[in-house]
């Protein structure tokens, strides 16, 4: 007997009269008139599902898990220790006691997966296109998606990538290029506050270092011009020296009155001490000097925005230039110093932009690798034929018992009247859509 004599049979069949007996009695008693029709369709429609579960292709899963940087390393509590001690360091050691309140980075770690550059790139390099059979990119890259299960582990903040692939050799590719673009992603886009203060306080250091470089070449040259190397010290020594030479001076100039007393104007020993205080008042004429200034060859420009004045080359400059002296001096003197000051305040605030740009940028730490996958994820083949047969075996107990009761139910029953309306329309329209239907009409 075939299925079509069956179902065709099943018009003419008596409904059950066992009132008395449990629904489900009756329903297995049904059944049970059609087993031979019911294994055979579950005969086929095992086949055809072990058929479908083969021709599926097979789906290989490759993980690779990753952890966030540790927000409390050894090098941060050796900064921290080496802060404590270094008074001039405070900055570092606020900044070091700090650096144990970071945030975890899992969160970023899987947008930054997620986003449309790393998406691409992966698009690009392994042609997904073309293997996806995708026409467009954006429908290459939800494809991606589907495949790809980005995780969290919220206790441990690991987060976990999973591919799958038709190729096993790919979807491990796959996985180690995502963590491939997910290095070189963080690391282009390292835009926080601490990465921008690193680059202006940087860019400062150049400046600063050009500014300290000029200023101290300018006051290495006025001193080499001027002998002007201590203002202060150099005026306290010439003071001392010209008063020696003065009161060496007198006390020559006293010896040679007596002389000249004793000996008269030719004497030897009067000529001598005369020799004695003319040298003596050269010194002193030397020491002294002209409050006129003096020029030379050479010009130095003092920074003061006035002319540069040429300086006479000597050993050491006169007592009445220091005065002169000591404004272009002292205005060189204290572009070198600002300039260091300033240079040495921008260093250290360099080293802190640093420590905190390397805080804040995190690296990836690779945990678990990704590795060849061995076995299959998908098709579950055995369970995928067992539903599928369960299904039709299902579908077809289903229309017999419906078939049944329909046939069994009475003309004036409201349910069979709306069919009766309802399906001639339906069976219109589906003649009216399908082509074949069209062409037979």
């Amino acid at each position: 007997m075939t299925p079509n004599s069956s179902f065709a049979t099943l018009d003419r069949e008596e409904p059950v009269s066992h009132e008395e007996a449990p629904r489900w009695v009756i329903h297995a008693g049904l059944l049970w008139q059609h087993r031979r029709m019911l294994a055979r369709v579950a005969f086929i429609s095992l086949i055809l599902s072990l058929a479908t579960a083969f021709v599926i292709p097979k789906q290989y899963k490759s993980s690779t898990s990753i952890m966030p940087p540790d927000q409390q390393s050894a090098s941060t509590m050796m900064l921290a220790a080496l802060s404590g001690h270094l008074g001039s360091l405070g900055a570092l050691g606020d900044l070091a006691g700090g650096l144990g309140m970071g945030h975890s980075s899992s969160e970023l770690f899987i947008d930054l997966l997620h986003s449309g550059t790393v998406s691409d790139h992966l698009i690009d390099r392994f042609n997904l296109q073309h293997v996806y059979h995708k026409r467009y990119r954006i429908d290459a890259a939800k494809h991606l998606a589907r495949l790809t299960k980005i995780t969290e582990n919220k206790k441990t903040g690991v987060v976990t990538i999973e591919v799958e692939d038709t190729d096993r050799e790919r979807a491990r590719e796959i996985a180690q290029a995502y963590l491939d673009e997910l290095n070189l992603l963080v690391t282009r886009t390292s835009t926080s506050a601490a990465h921008r203060e690193r680059v202006f306080i940087e860019q400062r250091l150049h400046e600063v270092k050009g500014n300290l470089e000029e200023a101290e070449l300018q006051l290495s040259q006025f001193s080499s011009d001027s002998s002007a190397i201590d203002i202060k010290e150099q005026t306290r020594a010439m003071v001392d020296a010209g008063a020696r030479v003065q009161a060496e001076l007198m006390v020559e100039q006293s010896g040679l009155q007596s002389l000249r007393q004793i000996y008269g104007d030719g004497n030897v020993r009067v000529r001598e001490s005369e020799a004695r205080i003319s040298s003596l008042q050269g010194q002193l004429a030397k020491m002294t000097g002209s409050s006129e200034p003096a020029y030379a060859s050479g010009a130095v420009d003092t920074g003061t925005g006035a002319d540069p004045k040429p300086m006479i080359a000597a050993l050491y400059p006169p007592l009445r230039q220091l005065p002169r002296l000591a404004v272009p001096f002292a205005d060189l003197y204290r572009r070198v110093q600002v300039q260091e000051a300033v240079f040495q305040l921008l260093t250290q605030q360099y080293e802190t932009a640093r420590i905190e740009e390397a805080k804040d940028v995190p690296a990836v730490n690779v945990i678990d690798p990704p590795g060849l996958p061995e076995k299959k994820s998908f098709p579950p083949r055995l369970l995928l034929t067992l539903l599928l047969s369960l299904f039709s075996f299902a579908s077809v107990s289903t229309f017999v018992l419906l078939r049944h009761y329909w046939s069994t139910m009475a003309c004036s029953d409201p349910r069979r009247k709306l069919a009766d309306q309802v399906l001639p329309v339906l069976r219109h329209r589906v003649r009216s859509i399908l082509p074949f239907q069209r062409g037979a009409a």
